[in-house]
């Protein structure tokens, strides 16, 4: 039975991986990586929270780089994706309806490698805020996906108010093959949607979807029946 949704982030509800890919991009500039690109960032590293991604980008560069350097990392990155991100927030189009809709059905949450300030900056500025019980940020957790302890944790933190909630109950929304890895080890089923990767590359989730519009519900019961 389908008790819970739990939302991706970035690539999901709002379309900003292009901007965080110039962040990205930026912060590594300055440190005299200047082979990363867009085509790298979707292709080997979306997915990964900031530490996860600059950690990975300067061990593939030959870099060494100490914990507390990549943390002064992750905060100017964090700087210039705000800078990206502007004053408009670009939400998919259709996820305010989509959003509403499920989440007057079931239980909703967010479980992303997005920092806390981020989220929470754009569910507020787009009145989203009320519909998630728990958000999950890469703040809360010790390891980015691949690695299940996000998911994990939202388990844990909604079932503070739905006794007995197990994980084969949780559905995930995610739009890139280390979410779905993520999803799957933490025992849940997952949708993806293919606004970051083709839907070829997204064939291990239990659905796919073009993009959030094509959610429906009675799709998402289909995989618990």
């Amino acid at each position: 039975m389908l008790r819970a949704v739990i939302f991706d982030f970035n690539g999901v509800i709002v379309d900003d991986e292009r901007l965080h890919c110039r962040a990205f991009e930026r912060v590594l500039q300055d440190e005299g990586v200047d082979w990363f690109s867009e085509q790298d960032y979707f292709g080997t590293y979306l997915g990964l929270d900031d530490r996860g991604c600059i950690g990975a980008v300067l061990k593939d560069a030959g870099r060494q780089a100490a914990p507390a350097e990549i943390d002064a990392f992750v905060e100017r990155k964090a700087v210039y994706y705000f800078e990206e991100l502007g004053r408009e927030i670009p939400l998919f189009p259709s996820v305010p309806e989509v959003v509403g809709r499920l989440a007057a059905q079931f239980p909703l949450a967010i479980c992303s490698g997005a920092r806390q300030r981020e989220i929470d900056y754009i569910l507020e500025a787009t009145g989203l805020r009320r519909h998630f019980r728990v958000i999950t940020s890469a703040d809360a957790v010790h390891a980015g996906k691949p690695d299940p302890a996000g998911y994990l944790y939202t388990l844990r933190s909604l079932a503070q108010s739905m006794p007995q909630l197990a994980a084969s109950e949780c559905l995930v929304v995610e739009d890139a093959p280390k979410g779905i890895e993520a999803a799957h080890a933490a025992g849940m089923r997952c949708l993806a949607v293919a606004t970051s990767r083709p839907e070829a590359e997204l064939r291990d989730a239990d659905l796919v979807v073009s993009s959030i519009d094509d959610v429906q519900t009675a799709d998402l019961l289909s995989l618990f029946a």
